[in-house]
């Protein structure tokens, strides 16, 4: 049995791509896009019809009316291939507006429907910010899910747990980006602050009750991901995934709940999230510049509509 069926096993695999014939090679169970992957996808020949149709569809309809459409478009036809969930992202641009984010979560949610499928199947993913949190929170009483992204400290996962939200992505691979610049380390295995990142949280949650979904996303390698194999989600990559289909050797859980954690709660308002938040240098640098990359490549995508239209 190769990696990839046994890790299986033990967490439930999501893929993280736009691409469909990835995700009908590799049977995971949900699947997660965001503007990056779908940039890169409607590049390539046999998803550019998908963009066409999507724009001759709406004539009247503005580039960004345009862009919620082509990622509905996008989500309904991934949901043909995973019996699970597609994870769906707000522009990143509303990042600081809880309001608009609110809004966007229904109108995306509302399109959904209107496709005939059921927000159940949906995650809206959404940057976590304070204001992405709170947004969330309004849209879980609603209950249109949430998955919390661009997560790289633990003041971020505590205030998603509190707020109720669905799912959480903690960003593995770029926790381990910086410190591996910050100080020249090659981190392996469970020395990976990434990995380790991703442990507190599970266990945080574990003792004190939350029902918050972990998914460990954003690998740079295999070994992150089989450190974390008994998580409950991990969302991986399309040539991650090709190695561990391509790789016999045994799989071990690595995550289970220990009950003698020490671990101490978080009482978090605002001020504190925000403190905490400032305190973590490698959080506060990637959060803002994962914002940043996803904005620009939503402006890639409207420039690249607005061209063709």
């Amino acid at each position: 049995m190769n990696q990839l069926e046994q890790l299986k096993q033990y967490t439930t695999v999501v893929a993280d791509t736009g691409d469909f014939q990835s995700i009908k090679a590799y049977a995971p169970q949900d699947a997660t896009t965001n503007p990056s992957l779908i940039l890169k996808a409607v590049q390539k020949p046999e998803y550019r019809p998908l963009l066409e149709k999507t724009i001759a569809d709406f004539p009247n309809a503005s580039t960004e009316e345009i862009v919620d459409r082509l990622l509905i478009a996008f989500g309904t036809e991934i949901l043909k291939f995973v019996p699970g969930r597609v994870s769906t992202e707000i522009d990143a641009a509303l990042s600081f507006d809880t309001q608009a984010t609110v809004a966007k979560g229904r109108e995306l949610i509302a399109l959904y429907e209107a496709a005939g499928i059921q927000r159940g199947r949906v995650l809206i993913k959404i940057a976590s910010t304070w204001e992405g949190i709170r947004a969330a929170e309004i849209l879980e009483r609603d209950g249109i899910r949430c998955n919390l992204t661009l997560l790289f400290s633990l003041c971020q996962a505590v205030a998603c747990a509190e707020a109720g939200v669905q799912l959480i992505s903690p960003f593995v691979g770029r926790i381990y980006d910086w410190y591996k610049k910050s100080t020249g380390t090659d981190y392996q295995g469970a020395d990976d602050p990434g990995v380790q990142s991703v442990k507190r949280i599970y266990q945080y949650y574990r003792k004190f009750g939350y029902k918050t979904e972990v998914m460990g996303a954003s690998f740079r390698n295999t070994s992150q991901i089989l450190e974390l194999a008994g998580c409950d989600l991990l969302t991986i990559s399309p040539d991650l995934l090709q190695k561990l289909a391509d790789t016999e050797g045994t799989v071990e859980r690595k995550l289970v709940t220990d009950p003698n954690a020490d671990i101490d709660k978080i009482a978090l308002d605002e001020k504190t999230f925000r403190f905490m938040l400032n305190e973590d240098a490698m959080a506060t640098e990637k959060l803002a510049e994962g914002i940043r990359a996803f904005c620009a490549d939503s402006g890639k995508l409207k420039k690249m509509i607005g061209e063709m239209r």
